[in-house]
């Protein structure tokens, strides 16, 4: 059996070596690591997996909240709006996680391939636990131990990719993925509807344009949206508007009535008690950071 410890000291060389290689492939994993506890972040998360090695986090989105210990995995099957923070982590014991982007394409290229696992059930949630085996630790494993930039790692790389994406469809807690494989599942069509809000989040969101996006009538679009995201479009569309918000006023891009405006709002008023309401400070709060004028 493969213990996290031996992953633990695997991750940490490869991200050394990563960053001598000055750029990490596409597709590749990426280590995560931080020496203290962190304030809580506004992020979203593309689909990834993440295993935690070292550590533990704390990532809170619609659907309810989840905290990560060593051994742990998160599946994120669709584009997420979530708070997440770092609660364990030392100079002593870093937090140390592996986290792997997903790809719809090679995830679809399995689909015949493995279709004794076909999902019958309905929507999965975006964000959830997925259990990690001695397999999916062993691919990891082995991707952690190629160096970047080698012919080995050009070869064998795509290949541990693929076999990744084998893995998390089979294991305990994939059933998300194994909906995403299918190009005219529910989960496959809220993920158009999902790519649709994204592309211009300040946009007033049509819900009739979202529910044809998806290919699907009104109540059943509704209904599958909140089983994938945990929440309504319009409540989707506004945590993406003020997590792009946050982020704006963090790099001091604006004034808050700019931002506001940039991402769609058309009353500051409404922005201010919204944000103060998701964050638990008004938006001046984080601009003042920056020493930017309001």
């Amino acid at each position: 059996m493969i213990q996290t410890d031996d992953l633990t000291g695997l991750a940490l060389r490869y991200a050394r070596l990563s960053m001598s290689a000055g750029r990490i492939p596409d597709g590749w994993p990426l280590v995560v690591t931080a020496t203290a506890p962190t304030a809580v972040e506004a992020t979203v998360y593309d689909p990834v997996v993440c295993l935690i090695l070292q550590g533990a986090k704390e990532t809170a989105g619609p659907g309810g909240a989840l905290r990560l210990a060593p051994g742990d995995g998160l599946l994120v099957s669709h584009d997420a709006p979530v708070l997440a923070r770092i609660v364990e982590a030392s100079p002593a014991a870093p937090y140390v996680a592996v986290v792997a982007p997903l790809d719809l394409g090679v995830l679809r290229g399995l689909h015949d391939a493995t279709a004794e696992l076909a999902a019958d059930g309905g929507p999965a949630g975006a964000l959830g636990r997925i259990g990690v085996g001695d397999g999916l630790r062993d691919v990891l494993r082995r991707w952690l131990g190629l160096e970047p930039g080698t012919a080995e790692a050009r070869v064998v790389g795509p290949l541990l990719r693929t076999e990744l994406h084998f893995r998390l469809l089979a294991a305990p807690g994939g059933d998300a993925l194994r909906q995403l494989a299918s190009p005219t599942s529910p989960a496959s069509r809220i993920a158009r509807a999902i790519a649709a809000i994204r592309r211009d989040v300040a946009q007033p969101l049509r819900l009739a344009d979202l529910a044809r996006t998806a290919g699907m009538g009104g109540s059943a679009f509704h209904a599958h949206f909140r089983q994938v995201t945990g929440t309504t479009p319009l409540r989707f569309q506004k945590d993406l508007r003020l997590t792009d918000a946050r982020r704006r006023l963090a790099a001091g891009d604006g004034s808050v009535t700019g931002v506001a405006y940039a991402v769609g709002y058309e009353s500051s008023a409404q922005f201010s008690r919204e944000y103060a309401r998701k964050f638990g400070h008004p938006p001046r709060t984080d601009l003042a950071r920056t020493g930017a004028p309001d």
